[in-house]
């Protein structure tokens, strides 16, 4: 990366400092010396969670390529090392995974929507033209998003009054309905790379760029969707459009904003952190990029050449506040804050807190139903390039309910955790499953053919090659182990497959019975995949998940 002109700092402030048996408070969330003329405030990866979670940060973390050993690619005590942040902290809690059971029980859930217009209105009150800009996968991932086709989170989102936001997930609500939402949207719906897939040109219903006179400066913001849709997701829900990264685009639409006037460009993105950084390297004329996607929380900003990308964490965990000082049509410094959203220390806003009740109320026995508890013993959270215990237990239910030998859950990175010994309930099934093609699959696969499946994905991940890493983490395999070696090439990752139960290999020419969900093909069948997992809890009582030790990474 090429060094920076840029003067620029960055912090926790005082809760980063804070100890365990220390008490936070909203005034040291939120302290914040104003600076320079510009504020941006940034909220990304919500996934329709409305209230306050648990969410676990991920143990593992893989970079490859230039990106091996550089944030978001570092985790737990080695994050803890790099920026300075003491063991017990509310920090150490916040941004890694050690110790989540123990710390949660000192410092509480974090997120909820109403908190997070507290700070938004805290900042608003000491800069009344800050831009809120929200980094897309919003209307996703909840049993009342699913319910209302993502109206209760639109409902509650127009209550904070963003300026503009770019998409990913919500095109799984499908053409019709985005469309439906967006027409009525009462601010900018923005994607430079959302291109209409007859024409090959930009879509009518969303806006490359839109400007903002803010603070005496003219600010462009350039949307950046998801570029792999059809690839990730159902291209048959979402057909007229096509996506893709498009950065000779996005160069042209830089150029023209500039040529218009702009004096302060921001990218408002769910490329993910990785593809961001090479984007940035490859176009000129950004000074910040609003990172989304891959849900990492970095408490200071990543500086390529003059660009600064800002990664805000997800589930309403983070939001991150930027000033900057913009003069003469150029970026001369910034200060940033990622504010956490510690939901038993930040008052709730009432007006927004009403709001959400009054989304959740018509389905709040469903919500609320309880289906099973975890053990004492046992954390379910979902983030980890290979596995976490959700998953686990998914491919676990999807193997005894459905009657299959292995069992595949995608590797998607949204889904809050549950805490030892917590109730089950419905809500929290949905949590980690909620979609629109969530259909349960059980089809033959060949040895072979899971072999490719295992492959194609890894390549997904791990291609040193940022644009060719299309999003999520590794499919979850339930009752099958492997070997990874994530320095190889596209085919030659995936070695020493094995039934566990039987410790057998994988025969590439044997028919194996495959259960799983997320299919992106049309007209998958099966029963929904949260009947499944219900079910299998409802007969478990109370879930234990040992740790799981059926992927042998071998590179790292």
């Amino acid at each position: 990366m090429a060094a920076s002109a840029i003067v620029g700092a960055s912090g926790f402030g005082n809760w980063g400092r804070l100890a365990a048996q220390q008490a936070l408070s909203q005034d040291q969330l939120l302290d914040f010396d104003t600076f320079g003329n510009v504020s941006l405030i940034h909220i990304t990866d919500i996934h329709a969670q409305l209230k306050p979670v648990w969410f676990r940060e991920p143990e593992i973390n893989l970079g490859v390529g230039s990106n091996k050993g550089h944030v978001p690619h570092i985790t737990g005590a080695d994050f803890r090392r790099l920026y300075g942040i003491e063991d017990g902290s509310p920090s150490h809690y916040a941004l890694t995974y050690d110790d989540f059971a123990a710390l949660g029980q000192t410092y509480g859930k974090m997120g909820g929507i109403d908190r997070c217009a507290t700070v938004i209105n805290n900042i608003r009150a000491a800069r009344p033209d800050a831009l809120l800009l929200d980094g897309g996968d919003t209307w996703h991932g909840s049993y009342t998003c699913y319910q209302t086709q993502g109206q209760d989170v639109v409902n509650v989102m127009n209550l904070l009054k963003p300026d503009a936001m770019t998409f990913h997930w919500e095109f799984t609500l499908g053409s019709d309905r985005v469309r439906d939402i967006v027409n009525d949207l009462p601010f900018a719906a923005l994607g430079q790379n959302i291109f209409d897939s007859e024409w090959d040109e930009p879509a009518e219903d969303f806006a490359p760029y839109k400007f903002f006179e803010r603070g005496g400066v003219n600010i462009a913001v350039i949307g950046q969707a998801f570029p792999y849709m059809p690839i990730a997701n159902p291209g048959w829900m979402f057909p007229e459009y096509s996506f893709g990264i498009r950065d000779q685009n996005m160069q042209a639409m830089v150029d023209e904003v500039r040529s218009k006037g702009a004096e302060l460009v921001v990218c408002l993105s769910h490329n993910g952190f990785d593809v961001d950084k090479k984007m940035a390297e490859r176009v000129t004329g950004i000074d910040v990029i609003l990172a989304g996607h891959t849900h990492d929380a970095l408490p200071e900003p990543v500086l390529v050449g003059d660009t600064i990308i800002i990664a805000s964490g997800s589930n309403g965990k983070f939001i991150s506040r930027v000033d900057l000082d913009v003069r003469d049509g150029r970026m001369m410094g910034f200060r940033h804050k990622l504010i956490p959203i510690f939901s038993d220390v930040i008052t709730p806003d009432q007006d927004v807190a009403a709001a959400i009740e009054a989304e959740r109320a018509p389905f709040a026995d469903a919500l609320t139903e309880v289906i099973g508890k975890t053990a004492d013993d046992t954390v379910l959270f979902r983030r980890g390039n290979f596995n976490g215990s959700w998953d686990d237990l998914i491919c676990e239910a999807l193997i005894e309910q459905r009657e299959a030998d292995i069992s595949m859950s995608p590797g998607v990175r949204w889904g809050p955790s549950i805490m030892p010994g917590q109730d089950i309930t419905r809500e929290d099934i949905w949590n980690v499953t909620s979609m629109t093609y969530g259909k349960a699959y059980r089809t033959e696969m060949t040895g072979e053919f899971i072999h490719t499946i295992l492959e194609d994905v890894a390549d997904n991940l791990f291609n040193p090659d940022p644009y060719y890493q299309q999003g999520g983490d590794m499919v979850r395999i339930g009752g099958m182990g492997y070997r990874i070696d994530i320095t190889k090439p596209m085919g030659s990752r995936i070695s020493a497959m094995t039934i566990l139960k039987t410790g057998e290999a994988i025969d590439p020419a044997k028919n194996y019975m495959v259960a799983g969900w997320a299919s992106v093909n049309e007209g998958t069948e099966g029963p929904q995949v949260w009947d499944v997992v219900e079910d299998h809890i409802r007969e478990k009582g109370t879930v234990s998940v040992a740790p799981n030790t059926s992927v042998q990474v071998v590179g790292a």
